[in-house]
């Protein structure tokens, strides 16, 4: 699967920028790493990306970043996004030196998973509207990232992260997944439950778990200068 990619700056390790759900590259236009070499993808079925019938796994959705990648990037990865990075530093270790993961869409706990079918009911007989009324209000840019994304790409999607064979969206299967990490994870939660549950996970020496409860889903970018602080002070300049 050849993905559309904006590339910037020349300065390394490169950062890979990982949109979620519905966004696509323009997602990271508001973070200014300065000259850090940044790679930053459209996911298969998002934005100038092709979009076909399946394939929407993270593990699927992480194979088609292999080739975009000439050596170790810090990987970072907003909500499903999350997922997705860290399906890449699973079953493409030698590629990731660090992950840092964005309000990931992982650890859904009970109540969360009691949603997921009619969610996903929804999503397969709407698609974008259904998505929208999941996620709520939105940034303006992402809200219409999201009305151009594929109704079967959002339902795939999030099959893939939650339903499918391999999904490790739910808190259970996520607990087992995540303990096959083995680099550096900086998790950067808005929801303090979730950011405590994250942090009690087994995890290599160097990881750190921090909440901004003031924040929303997209705390990125309610917040990009600290949020590139934040990054590069943990990976470098």
């Amino acid at each position: 699967m050849k993905l559309y990619v904006e590339t910037r700056g020349h300065d390394g390790p490169a950062l890979l920028l990982v949109h979620g759900w519905g966004g696509d590259h323009r997602t990271w236009r508001a973070l200014d790493f300065g000259e850090r070499r940044v790679i930053a993808p459209d996911l298969r079925g998002h934005g100038r990306s092709p979009a076909p019938a399946r394939g929407y796994r993270p593990v699927d959705l992480a194979r088609d970043l292999v080739p975009l990648l000439d050596g170790p990037v810090v990987a970072i990865g907003h909500s499903m996004g999350a997922q997705v990075v860290t399906a890449l530093a699973v079953e493409h270790p030698e590629l990731v030196s660090a992950l840092v993961v964005v309000a990931p869409a992982y650890g859904a706990d009970e109540a969360e998973e009691r949603l997921i079918p009619q969610r996903l009911a929804a999503l397969r007989a709407e698609g974008a509207d259904a998505a929208s009324r999941q996620l709520g209000p939105l940034p303006g840019p992402i809200a219409e990232q999201l009305a151009a994304t594929p109704g079967h790409v959002l339902a795939e999607c999030y099959a893939g992260m939650y339903t499918a064979p391999g999904a490790f969206g739910v808190r259970r299967e996520s607990e087992r997944y995540l303990a096959r990490r083995d680099c550096p994870v900086l998790a950067v939660h808005n929801v303090p439950e979730a950011a405590r549950w994250e942090a009690s996970l087994p995890v290599h020496s160097r990881s750190a778990t921090m909440v901004w409860p003031e924040a929303g889903h997209f705390l990125h970018l309610e917040q990009p200068e600290r949020f590139v602080e934040v990054v590069l002070s943990e990976w470098g300049r």
